[in-house]
């Protein structure tokens, strides 16, 4: 079973039914991953992913007033 690179819980899913694209969450730390590969399993944290696109809309919008 993998674990959470964040908390190193087990995080309950089975890893021949994920595919690249999915999201996963761990139920003890809430953070979500990505799955970015399957064999071996990758997780990749999506919080980044998210921070970044909301800063550059927030600069898209300052440019545009």
């Amino acid at each position: 079973m993998p674990s959470c690179p964040e908390c190193d819980n087990n995080l309950d899913i089975e890893e021949e039914e994920m595919e690249e694209g999915d999201v996963v969450a761990c139920e003890e730390c809430g953070t979500e991953f990505e799955v970015v590969g399957v064999e071996p399993l990758e997780l990749a944290a999506m919080e980044d992913d998210l921070e970044e696109d909301e800063d550059f809309h927030e600069e898209e919008e300052e440019e545009e007033e």
